[in-house]
């Protein structure tokens, strides 16, 4: 077996794990990140219905966040905008546009326009708007610039790490109440001062526990 087996073939077995180690480490990572929220849902930017545009409305026109998502502050669900609503000016205003077409449908048949939804965490995860708006965190916390977006796509990742991350340091995302839908505020330099004020005042104090989100 000696002639058959030299003595230094004992030493392959480990040589071919050692070099087999760091592809296999390489691979798994890969796997890990594009089979990843921050991969497959950043991005995803469906076509709507309508061709809305967050730039036009809410950053040329400044139109605030709870005048379309008007329960936001206080449901757990930010929900979408009746027909109505959206008539309240475009009763007027391109009333005879050809995109706004689903629209006037809409009013003449009374079915709700089927949008199509973006920002979706799984069903066995819980998340509360009101929750966190009334806690400070602002809308551009987990849907990034979307004043700025002329078709809206998922900014974030919304993966349970990404959640976690803030649910452990939340002061960067914490502000004054009446800045909550500014889309252009940015933390001061006195943020991790003012943030520290913000918990104690509102009793914030994220929980991390998996009953927190898995009810």
């Amino acid at each position: 077996m000696a002639q058959i087996f030299p003595r230094w073939t004992n030493r392959l077995p480990a040589l071919v794990i050692g070099g087999a180690l760091p592809l296999v480490g390489l691979a798994a990572g890969a796997i890990g990140y594009y089979a990843s929220p921050e991969f497959t849902d950043v991005g995803y930017r469906p076509v709507q219905p309508i061709p809305y545009s967050h730039k036009l409305h809410a950053g040329e026109l400044g139109i605030d966040c709870r005048y379309c998502h008007a329960r936001v502050e206080v449901a757990a669900a930010a929900t979408l905008p009746p027909t109505k609503v959206c008539m309240n000016c475009h009763a007027s205003v391109a009333r005879d546009s050809v995109a706004l077409e689903p629209l006037r449908e809409s009013v003449a048949s009374g079915t709700p326009i089927e949008w199509v939804r973006i920002h979706r965490i799984p069903d066995y995860a819980y998340f509360d708007h009101g929750v966190h708006i009334r806690a400070g965190v602002g809308c551009s916390s987990c849907h990034g610039a979307i004043h700025e977006m002329e078709v809206v796509q998922q900014a974030k990742p919304l993966s349970m790490g990404w959640c976690l991350d803030c649910h452990r340091n939340p002061e960067m995302h914490l502000r004054p109440l009446d800045e909550v839908t500014d889309m252009d505020w940015a933390p001061p330099t006195t943020q991790m001062k003012m943030a520290a004020q913000f918990r104690k005042e509102r009793k914030i104090n994220p929980s991390t526990d998996c009953s927190a989100c898995h009810r």
